[in-house]
């Protein structure tokens, strides 16, 4: 495989109203590809809409809905089909998290951070999976977390719905091999987004450097352009060496104990 070619391409990107789904955005259009912006906050996404067809000549097409509906994937192809818009690509970024006991999180909340987390997700790739394959020349692209990569006391169901979403994206990648279309989960480290404003405290990065959305968007579009791109990758040089080092040097109690501390210290 040689590097993506965006030109000609239709993205649809979830969560794009900020952070790495507006990211995501901006550095696709300079790479020529057209775009569904997909969230909930409509004024957020006409004020992106507008910026990137200032600069770039594509077209941007503007859907907001909140995922955490029921078929979210049915009711995104039948919009698009009634707009004629063909979607070669999809990046699934939007997802949030509770910080917090488990016992003591709103339960309404954990069900709406399942169903955008997880369903939504799943959902969205199963709904669009077909016809990226048949157009053969895009990317699917699932947002994880480094929290998939251990239990997450406190973030204990964010971690697991990003557990999920990292297995999934990696059996799709298997699964879509020889069909032209890359699969890729991306695990970002804490990025500076707004997601510990939903979270409710920047704490729960636990004391880490805060990536750029910029730096970890650049991580995943240069891994998918690889000849052979991989099912995953990690975003930062630093997250890629402790998850190594983690596996090798540490057993899953001692890494569950350590990150218990670190996020502790955060309530």
């Amino acid at each position: 495989m040689t590097a993506v070619d965006y030109r000609g391409q239709t993205t649809l990107i979830t969560g794009a109203s900020a952070g790495l789904g507006a990211e995501f955005a901006r550095q696709l259009a300079a790479r020529g590809s057209d775009l569904v912006l997909v969230a909930r906050r409509r004024e957020r996404l006409e004020e992106l809409a507008a910026e990137l067809r200032d600069r770039h000549p594509i077209q941007v097409h503007v859907l907001a809905m909140d995922l955490a509906s029921d078929d979210p994937g049915q009711a995104l192809a039948q919009r698009l089909g009634q707009l004629g818009v063909h979607v070669t690509s999809v990046v699934n970024n939007a997802g949030f998290a509770s910080f917090g006991s488990f016992h003591q999180v709103d339960p309404a909340r954990l069900r709406q951070e399942v169903a955008v987390d997880v369903m939504a997700v799943a959902d969205i790739s199963r709904a669009f999976i077909g016809q990226l394959r048949t157009a053969g020349s895009g990317v699917l692209v699932n947002v994880a977390s480094m929290a998939a990569y251990q239990p997450n006391p406190r973030m204990a169901l964010y971690g697991a719905t990003k557990a999920f979403v990292l297995s999934l994206t990696e059996a799709l990648w298997e699964e879509s091999r020889g069909t032209g279309l890359r699969v890729l989960a991306l695990s970002p480290g804490a990025t500076r987004t707004e997601f510990f404003d939903v979270v409710g405290t920047e704490r729960a990065a636990g004391g880490n450097k805060l990536a750029s959305p910029a730096d970890v968007v650049r991580t995943a579009l240069a891994a998918l352009d690889r000849r052979n791109p991989p099912p995953s990758v990690i975003a930062g040089r630093m997250n890629r060496v402790m998850a190594q080092l983690a596996r090798r040097l540490a057993t899953r109690r001692q890494i569950i104990r350590a990150i218990g501390r670190m996020t502790a210290e955060a309530v």
